[in-house]
């Protein structure tokens, strides 16, 4: 696969969503947030994932403008939070999140969580902005295999991504089968497991092979597996480091190794058990 930090995945509806960009959760502290995201700007990020519930879209869109590149030129992510899902709630709960932003339209939407009582009709609502050109495209996050089987039944537009907890030793594999078969992209989010990975011997050996770090190595294997990634940092050395992926390549064997370190093996809360 030759990859460049510009790659893109194709989505279902013919948007090019970049492969490779900055997640900024837990990013609260305003200056060190705008630092990290313009850092990350400036290192050729072409995407930036954040959240209603993350309190940091002002920053986002902050370091958009401060920054030397187009609007249209990066590719920006937020989400619906649990507390603001339902139909008419996903409308406002937008509105509220274009307006810190200070932009006029999203290149993604998520629902953040499957709620039970609430998701389906959040979807029905993210399909409407998408309607409206609110948003170029739409999606999920930490929806599981039932969720969107119930999404597919009655979505007029299916859902072009799902980003959910993904990492070596979580590989997902069944899900992620779910959504190759349904044309959804599926975006890595947690992909270092929080650092739990950073002394694993296996990946320390094919690093070393590489002259490559244990972070580096594992962010290319999300890349080389097809999945959108987004690694987050707020220190300018290793937002440049963890786009440093793109001069190496894991062969087929180590590609084996890395998804063999699987233990269903989770950073944060089920899907299945999360309440509002």
């Amino acid at each position: 696969m030759d990859l460049t930090i510009k790659s893109t995945k194709t989505l279902h509806n013919g948007v090019e969503m970049p492969r490779f960009g900055l997640g900024v959760y837990k990013m609260t502290d305003k200056e060190a947030a705008v630092e990290a995201m313009l850092a990350a700007i400036e290192a050729g990020y072409p995407a930036i994932d954040t959240a209603a519930i993350y309190q940091n879209e002002e920053e986002v869109g902050e370091a958009v403008r401060s920054s030397r590149v187009k609007r249209e030129d990066l590719f920006i992510t937020s989400k619906v939070w649990n507390t603001d899902q339902g139909y008419d709630n996903t409308l406002r709960a937008f509105e509220a999140s274009l307006k810190r932003l200070g932009f006029d339209y999203l290149d993604l939407y998520l629902t953040h969580w499957a709620i039970p009582e609430t998701y389906e009709e959040t979807y029905r609502a993210i399909q409407r902005l998408y309607d409206e050109k609110l948003v170029r495209s739409i999606g999920v996050s930490n929806h599981q295999q039932h969720h969107l089987e119930k999404i597919l039944a009655k979505a007029n537009m299916k859902p072009m991504v799902n980003q959910i907890e993904l990492h070596p030793q979580l590989t997902q594999e069944p899900l992620r089968q779910f959504c190759a078969d349904n044309d959804i992209a599926v975006t890595s989010w947690s992909p270092l497991a929080r650092g739990r990975l950073l002394d694993e011997p296996v990946l320390a050996k094919i690093g070393e092979a590489h002259g490559k770090t244990i972070a580096q190595v594992v962010i290319r294997w999300h890349l080389q597996s097809d999945l959108i990634v987004i690694p987050k940092s707020v220190t300018p050395s290793r937002i440049k480091e963890n786009a440093d992926v793109y001069g190496f390549m894991l062969s087929e064997e180590e590609m084996k190794m890395i998804d063999g370190l699987n233990q269903d093996w989770r950073t944060g809360t089920h899907p299945d058990q999360i309440t509002v």
